[in-house]
């Protein structure tokens, strides 16, 4: 795979802002690097807390919403949650469903079925709650792009609140866009375009949890109380792999504060299960071991299993709805490795590897699991993808793009071809009439505007550091920039000249490489590399000096503490 290798070049007082914020000047311009400038700014970004999120009052339609829902509760007028399946949906349905029991409300929820019903609120979903006498539908992580279906509600007599973060659609006009908003009572989504919410980044759920905060405040409720269910925000934030900058950090931080002691069964038999050490949960944790959980049950079988393991008031049930879902989670993994290879093949054997777009047909891949795919063959390709499955009434697709592809614009140009479509700029969802996919293929790769340098792998380094700079306290001081994700990436040095020695594979599956570099200062550390080992195993042995990219760690075994650097790229 191509690489290009970008050192950070940001411009700050270093050692100056180093001496106010009390830290290595290396710190700062770690924290340069991330777009954060200026003292406060900086200060904010070390130290900030729950104080500094933004009111929910700066939501367009917010107020709306809260009086309707207001004189809902207070009329015991029956309200129906409509959720998603992801873990941003469940999460945010929870939180909706937990808050309206707070407040009183008459309130259940529904989360569509991923083979029947597909993404968001749809007629059967809507023609199901006119049956069962609902009066007010609030949908979560959905809505904004279903303005047939909402009309449809509203035809029927009843009231709709649309809570969503997606994108709003769009129909491009001689004067520009015009946008197209559903005629819900309120929307509440800071992507509209004439919203002042001042941040645009928060994930499905916590646009939920600044409903019912703005609730809880309406009706006197201790703040604290609201708090409690930032852990949720969090792991929603991180598992939907949200930007984690600005008014998402406090999120995640905090909330990642309040999951590593959280008595909420759930959780706690979700990470009992797993095994993981409460103490040492991170952001790789939710995003990679407790989310694919979650989103498990919403994948092979329904979401409200995950959402009656958050429900469980019982330890003992809550400890066996977790270990179902990971039995579910551990039959995913089986199913992605067989489809992954599979669409591999497919790229290797056809003319698909000419493509700049690839629209992969798999049709005995299991539709819950193509936006897995779908990222796996990105990362192998650096290309934007799309998974095509079979669906019960349609194909089925899910996307997973490359930084300068925007894909839900490029299917507003394909949409005459499309059933449905909805998405971001980094993934989207979409359905198709079979006769039309090929035609789908053609017209995304042809407009696609990609060029070969797009292409190419960008490894963004933080800075160029010997690793005789490296010290435990400096690598404990780097957890001040936690939690790592999107948009907030684990900071990267790199060092030429490194001597290589004692190489050898290890682990069960022989798939970590573990060696000893030593630079030219003559200092000497363990290194570890995880991508592709044996690939790397295979280079070292023909190249004993290498120029690496790498992140500093501590080691703790029995009891003992080392340095050691974890090698990512290299050559």
């Amino acid at each position: 795979m191509k690489e290009k290798w970008i050192l950070s070049a940001k411009k700050a007082d270093f050692y100056g802002l180093a001496e106010k914020l009390q830290i290595d000047p290396l710190t700062v311009r770690l924290i340069r690097n991330r777009d954060v400038d200026g003292e406060d700014a900086m200060a904010d970004y070390l130290y900030g807390d729950i104080r500094q999120m933004h009111s929910p009052w700066l939501f367009g339609d917010m107020r709306k919403a809260a009086d309707i829902l207001k004189e809902k509760i207070r009329a015991k007028r029956s309200i129906r949650i409509i959720g998603d399946y992801d873990i941003d949906g469940i999460s945010g349905t929870y939180i909706l469903k937990w808050g309206f029991d707070r407040l009183g409300a008459v309130s259940d929820y529904e989360i569509p079925d991923r083979k029947r019903d597909g993404y968001g609120i749809n007629r059967n979903l809507i023609e199901a709650a006119n049956q069962d006498g609902i009066d007010t539908i609030v949908t979560c992580d959905n809505g904004i792009s279903a303005a047939e279906e909402i009309a449809f509600a509203k035809s029927l007599g009843m009231t709709v609140i649309v809570t969503d973060h997606h994108e709003v659609p769009f129909v491009e006009e001689e004067g520009g866009l015009r946008y197209v908003l559903p005629p819900a009572d309120a929307v509440v989504n800071h992507k509209k375009p004439d919203c002042p919410y001042p941040y645009k980044g928060l994930c499905g759920a916590m646009v939920a949890f600044k409903l019912v905060e703005a609730l809880f405040e309406d009706a006197g409720i201790a703040r604290s109380e609201m708090e409690q269910m930032l852990v949720f925000g969090a792991i929603a934030t991180i598992g939907d792999v949200m930007d984690l900058t600005g008014e998402n950090r406090i999120i995640a931080k905090h909330g990642l504060e309040l999951l590593r002691k959280t008595e909420h069964k759930g959780l706690s038999a979700l990470i009992q299960v797993n095994g993981l050490v409460r103490a040492e949960i991170d952001s790789f944790h939710i995003g990679f071991v407790l989310c694919p959980c979650l989103n498990a049950s919403g994948r092979l079988d329904t979401a409200k299993r995950a959402l009656r393991l958050l429900q469980a008031e019982d330890m003992t049930e809550a400890l066996k709805l977790a270990e179902d879902l990971k039995s579910l989670n551990d039959s995913r993994k089986e199913m992605t490795e067989r489809a992954v290879a599979k669409a591999q093949e497919l790229i290797e054997t056809t003319k698909l590897k000419e493509d700049k777009v690839f629209v992969i047909y798999l049709p005995d891949c299991h539709e819950s699991i193509a936006g897995i795919v779908a990222g796996r063959i990105r990362e192998a390709y650096r290309r934007p993808v799309f998974v095509i499955t079979d669906g019960e009434q349609s194909l089925k697709g899910s996307g997973r793009s490359i930084e300068a592809y925007s894909m839900f614009e490029k299917l507003q140009e394909c949409r005459e071809l499309l059933l449905h479509f909805g998405g971001h700029p980094m993934a989207a969802g979409l359905s198709i009439e079979k006769d039309n996919l090929e035609k789908f293929r053609k017209k995304i790769n042809e407009g696609c505007g990609l060029t070969e340098d797009d292409f190419v792998e960008q490894i963004h380094i933080d800075a160029d550091m010997p690793i005789s700079y490296i010290t435990e306290k400096l690598v404990r001081e780097f957890s001040l920039l936690e939690p790592f994700g999107k948009g907030n990436e684990k900071p990267l040095f790199a060092e030429k000249n490194l001597h290589v020695d004692h190489a050898e594979l290890i682990g069960k599956n022989k798939n970590v490489l573990k060696m000893y570099v030593t630079n030219t200062y003559g200092r000497r550390l363990t290194a570890i590399c995880f991508r592709e080992a044996q690939k790397a195993y295979d280079y070292i042995k023909e190249h004993s000096c290498i120029t690496a990219a790498y992140y500093p760690q501590i080691n703790e075994f029995r009891g003992q503490k080392t340095l050691q650097i974890v090698i990512t790229n290299y050559y």
